[in-house]
């Protein structure tokens, strides 16, 4: 399997080329979602680098804090990472997780509206479709990294796993869930429904539910994904990614679920 493609002396890997490529779509889709709302485009562009540079750093402090069984049975532990910082500084070494983004691009979000005036829901529901449409993209490049596949499978779906990139007990099985697979279509799913709730029910929805809904949607599919994964990152022994998305579940249909209850009384 290919690696990436030459860009000069430069090898661009395909992970890296699909995950930015996923990036670029999800904001030229932020953006157009922004200007048929009557807001200037270029807001997006005013987010967009604090959004990809404290995201990336939250995405990193999070694999970091709370490392894959993969990282670590190759020894990439938090302890290393905090002995050793250069390697915690070399994003190639490890890899990032979504959980510490969402944060990290939740917070810049709340601070972005309240230094300029905005409205923060609405800026999310903004975002809130370009981040699928971006997630949907930037997860097909697990595919080329050999990475994120489930519980071993027989079948059409089932995904060859080069035994380099078997996990310690696995060295003999061949075939597994794709799970990256699963969660780039199921992306896909959540990006039509949310552009089709957009338009459909625009007059219905209040300020933050398109973001809401993009939360609710996106955690069930993570937390239920998390039961076929085998490289889980354990912390005292509980699958962190699904207590999070867990919790992250819980508050955002709570948050849908206030929003219309308010509304019903008014």
């Amino acid at each position: 399997m290919s690696e990436g493609f030459l860009i000069g002396p430069w090898l661009m890997r395909w992970n890296g080329f699909l995950l930015v490529l996923g990036i670029a779509a999800g904001a030229l889709l932020a953006a157009y979602q922004t200007k048929r709302r009557g807001y200037d485009p270029e807001i997006i562009y005013y987010l967009f680098l604090p959004l990809l540079i404290w995201g990336t750093i939250g995405a990193r402090l999070w694999h970091i804090f709370t490392p894959p069984l993969s990282s670590v049975q190759l020894g990439l532990t938090t302890e290393y990472y905090l002995t050793h910082p250069l390697d915690a500084l070399s994003f190639w070494t490890g890899g990032f997780g979504i959980p510490g983004a969402l944060i990290a691009g939740i917070f810049v979000l709340l601070v972005f509206s309240h230094k300029n005036g905005l409205p923060f829901w609405e800026l999310a529901d903004l975002l809130a479709p370009g981040a699928a449409l971006a997630q949907a993209i930037g997860r097909i490049g697990n595919y080329f990294n050999q990475e994120l596949y489930g519980l071993p499978m027989r079948g059409p779906l089932a995904l060859f796993v080069d035994p380099a990139s078997r996990l310690i007990g696995y060295e003999d099985v061949h075939f597994y869930h794709p799970l990256f697979a699963y969660e780039s279509l199921l992306n896909v799913v959540n990006l039509f429904l949310l552009l089709w709730l957009g338009r459909k029910f625009s007059s219905r929805l209040k300020s933050g539910d398109i973001f809401l809904i993009y939360l609710f949607f996106y955690s069930t599919v993570r937390f239920l994904l998390e039961f076929l994964r085998l490289d889980v990152a354990l912390v005292s022994g509980w699958n962190i990614n699904q207590l999070f998305f867990a919790g992250l579940f819980t508050c955002a249909g709570a948050g849908l679920f206030q929003h219309h209850r308010f509304a019903r009384k008014l």
